[in-house]
């Protein structure tokens, strides 16, 4: 059997070109997968932690969210203003008279301002006095009493006197 010169060059052609594909193979497109595997997988990973960070973004919103309405009165309390008279006026049903004696300058501690405020009133009973501290909460200040709280009996009435502290944003921290 005779072999054609052409047939023996396609034969040989044919053969180096297989070759040629199974080496690209291993050595290229082989090497090119695993590649593509491992990034695939590493995508797969960034992405779950992706979907995580942004599950955990939107529950802290929500979470922002609700302690904000929730606390709104008392975030509303930061920006006002002490005002003496409208705190007197204010509580002036809970106490046969109540005075504001001394309001100290105010002391800074970063982003809030306070202040102290000596008072002293006249009380019908000790209830009136819960009422008292009961209405500071729903009030338009951040304001905390201070211990220890001085009663004195004088007559029908309890003499009373107490310092408190009242917190509002210092807006030159800001």
């Amino acid at each position: 059997m005779q072999i054609s010169r052409q047939m023996l060059y396609l034969t040989i052609a044919t053969l180096i070109t297989f070759i040629l594909i199974i080496m690209f193979s291993i050595f290229v497109l082989v090497p090119e997968a695993k590649s593509y595997r491992i990034k695939k997988v590493e995508k797969k990973a960034e992405m779950l932690d992706l979907y995580q960070y942004k599950n955990y973004e939107q529950q802290t919103l929500n979470t922002l969210k609700s302690l904000q309405d929730k606390n709104k009165n008392i975030l509303k309390s930061f920006d006002e203003t002490f005002d003496t008279v409208k705190f007197q006026k204010h509580n002036k049903k809970y106490f046969e008279s109540l005075s504001v004696i001394n309001i100290s300058e105010p002391t800074f501690k970063k982003p809030f301002a306070v202040f102290e405020i000596n008072t002293s009133s006249k009380i019908d009973s000790p209830s009136s006095f819960f009422e008292f501290i009961d209405s500071l909460n729903k009030s338009d200040w951040i304001i905390g009493i201070e211990f220890p709280i001085a009663f004195k009996r004088e007559g029908e009435l309890i003499d009373s006197s107490f310092k408190m502290k009242v917190y509002y944003l210092d807006k030159s921290a800001k």
